[in-house]
């Protein structure tokens, strides 16, 4: 039976500054580098070795399972980084700080934008600071302008599919490093999680979800092995 770790990247600097992060390549704090070497030892705790890392573009995601892999012992793990593993794009709220943007916009329109699962925030304007349309790691994809968690499950499901699945029903155990938008994605693919609940659903920055499927990869057992801090988790399908 395979096995899936989920693994959300550590704390990064625009957490520690509570800004609109999405597709903007900010790094580690120290404490997310340490929340990053704890993964590590905590995998090799259970026993985890993957055969292979999925990973998003972004280096906070990167570094965080590039380090959790040195610290259980597993560096030679192959990486495999794709865009669509991104966190959610965060449209015109990108960079913003998320107080001032309540204080600026209310709170209720802020929580709609941040929670809600099919109402995005307002689009990026083009030619900005964030506009991502020339970085090359996005040549010839179509880059959003904003997106909603309903369109970021939209990019996600695909490469699930073509990508990951398959080496998870070859009975591969898989490391996915990513971000809390792009894996609450993977886990309504998997759980089956209703629109309204998935928005509710935390994945802890730095604390591994383990995720023990069957052969159709319906999961049959969860739990997150940093138990000291862990969320609710979510219901078995």
């Amino acid at each position: 039976m395979p096995r899936l770790i989920l693994l959300r990247h550590g704390q990064s600097q625009w957490n520690l500054e509570n800004r609109f992060t999405g597709w903007v390549d900010v790094d580690l704090t120290d404490r997310g580098e340490a929340e990053a070497a704890k993964a590590g030892a905590l995998l090799a705790e259970a026993g985890f070795r993957p055969a292979v890392m999925f990973t998003s573009v972004l280096k906070r995601a990167q570094k965080t399972g590039a380090a959790a892999l040195a610290a259980a012992g597993l560096g030679d793990t192959p990486v495999i980084a794709d865009w669509r593993l991104n966190e959610r794009h965060y449209g015109g709220l990108t960079g913003l700080n998320k107080a001032e943007t309540a204080a600026k916009h209310g709170e209720d329109q802020v929580h709609i934008w941040r929670r809600s699962y099919d109402v995005p925030p307002p689009p990026l304007a083009p030619g900005g600071e964030y506009d991502f349309t020339t970085d090359p790691r996005y040549a010839g994809q179509p880059i959003p302008d904003t997106e909603s968690l309903k369109t970021t499950l939209d990019r996600v499901a695909p490469y699930w599919e073509a990508e990951i699945a398959p080496r998870l029903k070859a009975g591969e155990d898989v490391l996915i490093a990513a971000h809390g938008n792009s894996l609450r994605a993977v886990v309504k693919l998997l759980f089956a999680v209703p629109d309204d609940k998935i928005v509710g659903v935390e994945i802890p920055t730095g604390n591994p979800l383990e995720i023990t499927l069957d052969a159709g990869l319906k999961p049959t057992a969860a739990r997150y092995l940093d138990a000291d801090r862990a969320e609710a988790l979510p219901v078995l399908p």
